[in-house]
């Protein structure tokens, strides 16, 4: 059995390493990573691979960087002379990013089989690129694996036949779990001068948070107010970093000394950062987990989110875009007044087992 492994952006690295770790017990089952390189530098790419110890990829399509439109259409035609060259038995994506739609998409309209981790998330809001994605990927998957009931509840309600479904939990948590001795023996919190559970983590990167200059100023003048509390470690997403300067706002984050925006940390540090925070302030989807399976408190700045989950059972709570919400829940939890949680169901670094057994199930 030829199978495909697809990677592309930040996201998808940590789904897959688990997966191409776990294939290695199936000896009939060869396993072609392709990596679309919609993330190609070395903070949001080439570090994951060395972290996480993902083989080296045997394909790099080099995606243009670019529009959505552009980005995918050139994932797409490249990806499409892969498929017909290594004529794969199923190729496999994870997660809501560009390259997962773009393989997805021509696999399928070559009648290849698609296995989709991460299936059936929505945040119900189409404004959001990555929604999109996850919709459509679903939708052509011939194998969808599920994070939560909450997901398989979404498939059903689609029209996704019953038996093409699997809750095989949280793949993210595989990697969470495997590296996190590893990621005891980081020295961040020392470099940055951080003590243990005594600073404030920052991620922000969606459109409706950086994109306007109104809204980001907003957001990094609240930060400042909460930097006079606690000290604040914002690792910059490259796309927050062009709009801070774009938008002439560097002096605004400059007027707060406890405000320290940083580069982007590679995994193991990141994971350092996360688990040593007090709290958590991101508009990520992954981090809602990881804080969730760490126990620590996170406030996210959307009005939605694709992982109810982490509301319902986890340490996350939606705090909306509004600026002014940021520092009074940060105060209540500063105060010692986080709200409670478990972890959710099958979040227990079991996931890439369960899955490859019914990939193997599936072609055997």
């Amino acid at each position: 059995m030829k199978l495909i492994s697809v990677v592309g952006a930040r996201p998808n690295f940590m789904k897959i390493a688990p997966l191409c770790r776990e294939l290695k017990k199936y000896p009939s089952i060869k396993n072609i990573l392709v990596h679309t390189g919609q993330h190609y530098d070395f903070k949001m790419s080439q570090v994951f691979f060395q972290e996480l110890e993902i083989p080296r990829p045997h394909i790099n399509l080099n995606a243009a960087s670019g529009s959505h439109a552009r980005q995918t259409s050139d994932i797409m035609i490249k990806f499409e002379k892969v498929l017909l060259d290594i004529k794969p038995s199923l190729v496999v994506v994870a997660g809501d990013v560009n390259s997962t739609l773009a393989c997805s998409v021509t696999a399928a309209k070559l009648l290849i089989p698609v296995a989709h981790i991460e299936a059936g998330l929505r945040s119900f809001d189409r404004s959001m690129p990555e929604e999109i994605n996850r919709i459509v990927t679903d939708s052509v998957s011939d194998v969808l694996f599920t994070t939560c009931r909450d997901a398989n509840a979404n498939l059903l309600k689609e029209g996704i036949p019953i038996h093409k479904i699997h809750f095989t939990g949280n793949i993210m948590m595989d990697s969470l779990l495997h590296n996190l001795k590893k990621a005891g023996s980081s020295k961040i919190l020392s470099k940055m001068g951080l003590k243990n559970h005594n600073y404030c983590l920052v991620t922000l990167h969606r459109p409706a948070n950086v994109d306007n200059a109104k809204n980001l100023k907003s957001i990094l003048l609240a930060l400042g107010s909460v930097s006079s509390l606690v000290p604040v470690v914002f690792p910059i997403h490259p796309r927050t970093i062009h709009n801070i300067n774009k938008f002439g706002l560097s002096k605004t984050a400059a007027k707060f000394p406890a405000l320290s925006l940083c580069e982007p940390a590679g995994y193991i540090d990141f994971l350092k950062l996360t688990s040593c925070a007090r709290l958590v302030l991101t508009d990520s989807g992954g981090i809602q987990e990881e804080t969730t399976a760490l126990k620590i408190p996170c406030l996210t700045l959307r009005d939605n989110t694709e992982r109810p989950v982490t509301v319902t059972m986890g340490t996350n709570k939606l705090i909306s875009t509004n600026p002014a919400r940021i520092v009074p829940e940060c105060v209540k939890i500063l105060q010692g007044r986080p709200k409670k949680s478990r972890i959710p169901p099958k979040w227990d670094g079991k996931t890439a087992e369960r899955i490859c057994k019914i990939l193997h199930e599936f072609y055997s």
